[in-house]
C-alpha cells in the first residue's frame, strides 16, 4: 500500500473515532440530563407504595413488551430476592404467551394470564413501556391496565413518549423525558432499570 493510502486510511480512522466519541458523549450528556430531570416524588411514592403493598402480603404483576418484557423478568427477580416482595412477570411464560397469543389473540394476550393469579385490592400492576399502550399500539398493555382497575389494582409505571394510557391510569407514574426522537427507546429501557433498581434498594433500607 502506498504512503497516500496509508494516510487516507489512518485519516478515516481518526474521523470515525471522534464520530464515535461525539456520539457517546452526546449520549451520556443526555442520559445525565434525564437522570436530574426525572420525579424524585413520584420515584419515592413508588418506594412507599411498593413497602406497603409488601406489608399486606399483596403482589406485582409486570407487564412489558419487547425489551420492556426482558426487564420485566429482570424486575421480578430484583424485587423476588433482593426486596423480598412476591412478584411475577405476565410474559414470563413463553409456552403460555405464544398459546394465548395463537390461540386467543394479542390483545388479550395479557389479561387472561393476569386472570389466572385471582389479582385483588392488594396487588399492583406495574407498566414497563416506552410508550406506554394506545388503541393502535401495545393494545394488550391498555386491556391488562382496564383489567387491573375493575379489580381495584393500583397500576404503577415507567414510561416514555406522553405517557400514553399508561400514564393516564397510572396511580404513580414516572415519565423518562424524550431528548432526541431516534433515542427514545434507548433511554426509556435503561431508565426502567435504573429506577427500578433505586426502588428496590429504597425498600430494603
Amino acid at each position: 500500500m502506498t504512503l497516500y493510502l496509508l494516510m487516507q486510511e489512518e485519516t478515516k480512522t481518526t474521523n470515525s473515532r471522534k464520530i464515535m466519541k461525539d456520539y457517546v458523549e452526546l449520549y451520556m450528556k443526555e442520559t445525565s440530563k434525564i437522570a436530574e430531570s426525572l420525579s424524585t416524588t413520584a420515584m419515592s411514592d413508588l418506594i412507599s407504595l411498593i413497602s406497603h403493598t409488601k406489608d399486606v402480603k399483596g403482589r406485582i404483576f409486570f407487564a412489558g413488551v419487547g425489551g420492556s418484557a426482558a426487564n420485566a423478568s429482570h424486575a421480578v427477580n430484583d424485587f423476588r430476592k433482593i426486596a423480598g416482595v412476591e412478584s411475577h412477570s405476565l410474559t414470563e411464560n413463553v409456552a403460555e404467551l405464544t398459546a394465548r397469543i395463537n390461540d386467543e389473540g394479542w390483545d388479550t394476550s395479557l389479561v387472561e394470564t393476569l386472570k389466572v393469579f385471582n389479582p385483588s385490592d392488594r396487588d399492583i400492576l406495574f407498566v414497563l413501556s416506552v410508550g406506554g399502550g394506545s388503541q393502535t399500539t401495545s393494545l394488550n398493555l391498555v386491556k391488562v391496565m382496564e383489567f387491573a382497575k375493575s379489580h381495584n389494582m393500583k397500576i404503577c409505571s415507567i414510561v416514555s413518549r406522553n405517557g400514553g394510557e399508561a400514564k393516564k391510569m397510572s396511580d404513580v407514574c414516572v415519565l423518562v423525558p424524550v431528548l432526541a426522537d431516534d433515542r427514545i427507546t434507548p433511554h426509556a429501557e435503561g431508565f426502567q432499570a435504573v429506577i427500578w433498581h433505586c426502588i428496590v434498594n429504597g425498600i430494603i433500607k
